[in-house]
């Protein structure tokens, strides 16, 4: 079962966490101590632990994964944040593809049914709320494994490409030709005001050469 069951007892600081988290150092483990030193001393914040590992930004023993280091660019977090939602509740997210879309109690119902009852309406409740809020900072617009060219996929190239593209083939195609041969002629005219000599010499290349 892939659905994220872990959950906030309020969301009222997740924004300013989130925010903390991106503006500090990656720990070598994230712990209680680590939310104490960020300013998040309430036992409600310990929380959050649960709901980084379950997106995919800690590892069991709370250490970051990779997932967490690409989370600290502040450029993607909000797309590093949404695939972590959409993996944590992939079940949720294979009934309705636009999930992030859907209120808070639209997400409880799908939750008891995809929970089979076994969660009191209370858990229910908090994990949809916490559903929302994650997708409230989240940016769905984008998969971020998208943003990538697939290998083999064919790229679009713009003027300039194009235009580098077309001279290197020119290149290439004059290297397949061959070395090729190159004639220059000079010819010393003689000193002379006789303008019909200059003619004789002129029409007689052209007679020899053409």
């Amino acid at each position: 079962m892939a659905l994220c069951t872990s959950y906030l007892v309020t969301t009222k600081n997740l924004e300013s966490l989130i925010n903390s988290v991106l503006g500090a150092q990656a720990p070598e483990r994230f712990t209680y101590k680590f939310l104490n030193d960020l300013g998040f001393t309430s036992s409600n914040d310990r929380l959050f632990v649960g709901v980084f590992k379950s997106l995919g930004l800690l590892d069991d023993n709370g250490a970051p994964t990779q997932r967490y280091y690409e989370f600290l660019d502040q450029t993607k977090y909000k797309k590093v944040l949404a695939d972590g939602i959409k993996e944590a509740y992939s079940d949720l997210f294979n009934i309705n593809k636009s999930a992030n879309k859907l209120d808070v109690s639209e997400v409880k119902n799908k939750f008891k049914t995809l929970t089979q009852g076994q969660k009191t309406d209370k858990v229910l409740s908090l994990m949809a709320m916490t559903f929302k809020a994650l997708c409230d900072l989240a940016d769905f617009s984008i998969p971020l494994e998208n943003t990538m060219q697939s290998v083999g996929e064919p790229i679009e190239k713009n003027d300039t490409q194009k235009e580098e593209i077309n001279r290197d083939n020119l290149q290439l195609n004059v290297a397949q030709m061959g070395p090729s041969l190159h004639y220059d002629i000079h010819i010393h005219l003689p000193e002379t005001r006789d303008d019909m000599v200059y003619d004789a010499i002129f029409k007689s290349i052209k007679k020899n050469l053409y």
